[in-house]
């Protein structure tokens, strides 16, 4: 990790957030259809999951570079925290004072973007000492090392990713619970839902990064949380294809292809986690070839919303998730940029 190739993947998340915002309000002030009071807000606050992100990649590059300044380790992930605050704030604004039905679609699911941000930001502060994980890698068994968090400091890491996961899944809950009332409760909830997979996928990257700093990751964990993840996105993706064949004919089932992406988003993640796992204690030969993961989904996802784009010319239900869906393939971009610092950092040359 030289000092040009740190520039860069701090800068792809940095990218990706100014081309949501300014994506999200070209979308919102363009024209007067409803529509895009829903894709607009949401589109522009994803950019704040990718800032998160970018307060992750800037904890450990700097750590790899080592220009990691003792400042740096609090002031970065308050940075992410804050950015998930506003987001929260936002969406709640949104909803509480919008106009008609789309606002508050786009109010409760920007709640859940700054839920996710949360999460990403805790996963910043867990990296706060992400240089022991590469030490612990090269030790043999599982004995604390008294340098990385204390058992109290790695519990409330963890516990505040699954408090933010419990809120999400939660509110999905609610939502889905009102949606005999309208229609939008309906789509709002089963957005919220895909979210929630996403911030549960989350906890078991936290989890990872905390147990491997306290070099406590055994057998268990290297098989458990890969699975996590992969079941929330195999579960953000079933949902996503029962939505769409069993609501043929009503616009709500358009939505599924937004849980398609969130999929996606929640497989982006597991190849952070699965790289975590494959080089723990370990060489794992194809772990330069993860990084693939999250380059295949972001091209899904664009792929996925440019066809969504040309269906949207005849059915204007396709206009949200084609939108939504690019700004997806930001984030996972995004997360390629995370996961390829990760294997400069963790695996064996």
């Amino acid at each position: 990790m030289n000092h040009g190739i740190s520039v860069l993947f701090r800068a792809i998340p940095v990218v990706m957030a100014f081309i949501c915002f300014f994506l999200g309000g070209f979308i919102y002030w363009y024209g007067d259809d409803g529509l895009r009071q829903v894709a607009g807000p949401v589109v522009f606050f994803l950019g704040a999951i990718c800032l998160a992100l970018y307060a992750t990649a800037a904890v450990i590059i700097r750590q790899l570079i080592k220009k990691f300044h003792p400042f740096l380790r609090y002031v970065v992930p308050a940075f992410g925290y804050l950015v998930a605050a506003i987001t929260i704030a936002a969406g709640v604004m949104i909803f509480l004072n919008g106009r008609n039905s789309n606002f508050i679609v786009s109010g409760h699911v920007v709640c859940g973007v700054g839920l996710i941000a949360a999460c990403v930001s805790t996963a910043a502060t867990s990296s706060t000492k992400f240089y022991l994980i590469p030490v612990n890698s090269e030790t043999v068994g599982n004995r604390v090392n008294v340098q990385g968090f204390s058992t109290v400091t790695g519990r409330i890491l963890t516990g505040l990713v699954s408090f933010f996961s419990v809120i999400a899944w939660v509110w999905c809950i609610v939502l889905l619970m009102c949606a005999e009332k309208e229609t939008y409760y309906f789509v709002t909830g089963t957005v919220m839902g895909g979210l929630a997979c996403i911030c549960t996928s989350l906890i078991a990257l936290v989890a990872s990064i905390v147990k491997q700093i306290r070099n406590t990751y055994t057998n268990r964990d290297r098989n458990m949380w890969p699975k996590l993840v992969l079941t929330m996105g195999t579960v953000a993706f079933i949902w996503g294809l029962v939505v769409i064949f069993a609501w043929i004919g009503n616009v709500a089932n358009t939505t599924g292809f937004i849980m398609l992406g969130l999929g996606l988003v929640c497989f982006s993640i597991s190849s952070k986690v699965i790289l975590l796992a494959k080089v723990w204690k370990r060489s794992f030969a194809l772990a330069n070839r993860i990084p693939m993961i999250p380059v295949i989904t972001a091209l899904l996802c664009l792929f996925s919303g440019v066809f969504l784009f040309e269906e949207g010319l005849y059915d204007n239900a396709f206009f949200v998730p084609a939108r939504v869906l690019s700004g997806l393939g930001a984030i996972c971009f995004c997360l390629f940029s995370i996961v390829s610092i990760l294997e400069s950092g963790t695996s064996k040359k």
